[in-house]
Formats: structure tokens, C-alpha cells, sequence
């Protein structure tokens, strides 16, 4: 399972156990007790809803840094917001062997979206590559039918070398995942709120 994911499970995981475990008055230690009353159960249903929404609203992408002869790739979610280099895709002169790679990736992470680095001069103008990104990013879009954001990633590869990573393409998904994820929600503190509401409706019921 996808990290994001696993993450975001494991959270609903933790706070419907614990829920569950206060409607019936289980003791953690002994595993006995008896029920508390419906009102308590009603706050564990609750308790378990409110996790499961604040998993689910954790998103995860992936990007890539486009090349005619390499095609770096990162994973990263809304709850982390930081792009993790996942490798490079090798592009062979006419083939198209590469999409089933991509298309490798996407079962593994079943992501919300794609994003693609395009890049500019310096000064923004575009250049060759520039075609050829977004080119790339629409047969993303054409044979998987996700959604496909690009982001200016005119100083990625600058940056990636500059970091000494072993591998400056992956590297450079990664900054260019992170630089899109920033902007986005904060998805931490839409779980801080369901939890919080869960954890109150259930002290509410049990009093």
C-alpha cells in the first residue's frame, strides 16, 4: 500500500479501535468489560466515520521530470507535502515502452492525478523540450485518464544537481511534486479536526 495511504489507514485504524474499545468497556490490558449503552456505540460509529474521512481526504501523485532519453519519477500526498524520488524510466529512440512503466506505477499508487515538469528559458520563453513536455503530458492524460497538472520546472535540474542526489532526475520529480504540493490544503489539519470532533462526540456520549 501506498505510504500516504498506509499512513492514513493506520490513523482511522487507531482512533475506530479506540473508539470501539470505549463503547464496549473493554479494558486494554484484560480484554474484559461490559457495554457502556448505546449512546457510546452511536460515539464510536461516529468516532470510526470521522477517521475514515480524514484518511480518504489524503491524496497522493506522482510526477515526473521529462527527458527524450530519461523520465525521472516522485511520489508524494497531501498530508506530507514532499516529494520522494521513486527512480528513472528509460526512454528508448521510438518506443514506447515507457508508458507501461508509467502505467506500472499507477496500479502501485493509484494516484489522484499526474504532474509534469515543463520546462522555459530562464527567461521564460519556451524551447523544444518545452513541446515535448507537454506533449508528454497529454498522452498521460490520453491512455491513463487522470488529471495532469504542469509546473514550471525551469530550475529543478539546476537544483537536483546542486543537492549532490545520486539521481537528478528522480530528484528533480521530487522538487517539482513538492513545489505542486505546497500551495495545496493542508490535509494534516483536516485531520486534526475530524479526530477532534470524534474524540468529543464520544466524550459527550459516555457522559
Amino acid at each position: 500500500m501506498p505510504d500516504a495511504a498506509a499512513l492514513a489507514a493506520a490513523c482511522a485504524d487507531s482512533v475506530a479501535n479506540t473508539a470501539t474499545a470505549s463503547a464496549t468497556g473493554t479494558d486494554a490490558g484484560t480484554g474484559t468489560g461490559t457495554g457502556t449503552g448505546t449512546g457510546t456505540v452511536a460515539a464510536a460509529a461516529a468516532a470510526a466515520a470521522a477517521a475514515a474521512t480524514s484518511a480518504a481526504a489524503v491524496q497522493i501523485f506522482l510526477a515526473f521530470d521529462f527527458g527524450t532519453r530519461r523520465i525521472g519519477v516522485a511520489s508524494g500526498n497531501t498530508l506530507l507535502k514532499q516529494g520522494q524520488g521513486r527512480g528513472t524510466l528509460r526512454v528508448a529512440p521510438g518506443s514506447q515502452a515507457h508508458f507501461a512503466e508509467v502505467a506500472k506505477l499507477i496500479a502501485e499508487w493509484l494516484p489522484a492525478a499526474l504532474v509534469v515538469g515543463v520546462p522555459f528559458h530562464p527567461d521564460g520563453a519556451e524551447h523544444d523540450n518545452t513541446a515535448r513536455a507537454r506533449r508528454f503530458a497529454r498522452q498521460l492524460h490520453g491512455r491513463f485518464r487522470l488529471p495532469v497538472h504542469e509546473v514550471d520546472e525551469r530550475y529543478s535540474t539546476t537544483e537536483a544537481v546542486a543537492s549532490g542526489a545520486h539521481d537528478a532526475d528522480s530528484a528533480s520529480a521530487a522538487i517539482i511534486l513538492t513545489q505542486f504540493l505546497n500551495p495545496l490544503p493542508d490535509t494534516d489539519t483536516d485531520t486534526d479536526t475530524a479526530t477532534a470532533t470524534a474524540t468529543a462526540t464520544a466524550a459527550h456520549a459516555a457522559a
